[in-house]
């Protein structure tokens, strides 16, 4: 029962209080709540909006596993939105440029990626623990940089190019494509979504199996303790900070890899925030981020049905918010139900045993 309410319990609680508040928000702007979430759930299948959900999942959950380790180590990486970015526009440019033979080519692009977001994720992580400057401060400044870049490196006079309206790095070669899976009509279902599979296990093995999780635990609980255990505090804070980067690094692989093959001005943007919401909706399990991620995409995708019911877009950001402040919330009241009837538990022992 215990388990129930402490896991299972919250994140219904919020998502039933999200709903209810954007059921409340649609009524208020005149629209029909039933009309409206029920044309969302109907959008799933139609034309490639399940495709779509699946490949969307795979990107917010590899952005959410970025930030999940920082969150291990009480660390807030704000800047996978501009790790990711950097790691896209460079990875794309070194996979234009080169042709190497087929699964070795994608392959160099991925460790490209990887070490490319590691290595902007190093800048904050260096000097937070020279300097002692917050991670947060620093990776917000850095998303700024992420972006113009970005912009300065797909200019057609650096290493883009300009095709019809739109500006683009030098398209990748047949040899690193990640084939998908092709379901017709419905669409393709991105290769590299497997790869978000992979590593959220790896992640689960690495925070549960091995003496380095539990270290990065430990230092995120008490860094005092951790380090009168043995563990150097500033040494985990800089290698959490580089996982993190070289898996934000990672969030534009399946995209580029599978559809895309280069990068260009309509890439997605955002993706490094929502990353965060699903990461807090998930509480850094694997498990609850790939529902966080699944839910997340489901709304993003099905979201386009609203219009055709005469619903404002904007409330799918509404729940989407709503959802984040919701699991927070019902985290904190079942946290102090659950030390409310602990300590009456104690107490009546105490008494029994006086």
């Amino acid at each position: 029962m215990g388990i129930l309410r402490g896991k299972l319990l919250p994140p219904a609680l919020a998502i039933l209080f999200s709903a209810l508040l954007c059921g409340i928000a649609l009524v208020v702007s005149g629209a029909n709540p039933a009309r409206a979430f029920g044309a969302m759930v109907s959008q799933v299948g139609q034309g490639t909006t399940l495709v779509d959900i699946i490949n969307s999942t795979g990107t917010y959950y590899i952005a959410a596993l970025a930030v999940a380790i920082g969150f291990q180590m009480n660390l807030f990486n704000i800047g996978v939105e501009g790790q990711y970015r950097v790691a896209a526009v460079v990875a794309a440019v070194f996979g234009g440029s080169v042709v190497l033979p087929p699964g070795l080519h994608a392959l160099a692009i991925i460790v490209v990626a990887a070490l490319v977001g590691a290595a902007w994720a190093a800048i904050p992580a260096i000097l937070k623990v020279t300097r002692g400057v917050n991670e947060v401060i620093s990776t917000i400044m850095m998303n700024g940089l992420a972006l113009g870049l970005a912009a300065y490196l797909i200019g057609d006079d650096v290493f883009g190019e300009l095709r019809g309206n739109n500006i683009r790095t030098p398209e990748i070669a047949e040899s690193g494509w990640v084939p998908g899976i092709s379901l017709g009509s419905s669409g393709t279902i991105f290769g590299l979504v497997f790869l978000a599979a992979l590593l959220g296990i790896g992640y689960w093995v690495m925070m549960n199996r091995t003496r380095f999780g539990f270290e990065l635990r430990a230092s995120g609980e008490s860094a005092t303790a951790a380090a009168a255990g043995g563990v150097n505090a500033k040494k985990m804070v800089l290698i959490a900070m580089l996982l993190s980067g070289a898996i934000a690094g990672l969030v534009s692989m399946p995209e580029i890899l599978g559809r895309d093959h280069t990068y260009n001005l309509n890439f997605p943007a955002g993706i490094g925030f929502s990353g965060i919401a699903i990461a807090l909706l998930g509480r850094n399990h694997p498990g609850g981020i790939a529902f966080g991620a699944l839910l997340w995409a489901f709304l993003d995708k099905s979201g386009l049905a609203l219009d055709n019911v005469g619903v404002p877009r904007e409330i799918v950001t509404i729940m989407q918010g709503s959802i984040v402040l919701s699991v927070v919330v019902a985290y904190e009241v079942v946290r102090r139900v659950e030390l409310t009837a602990q300590q009456r538990r104690v107490g009546r022992e105490l008494e029994a045993a006086s």
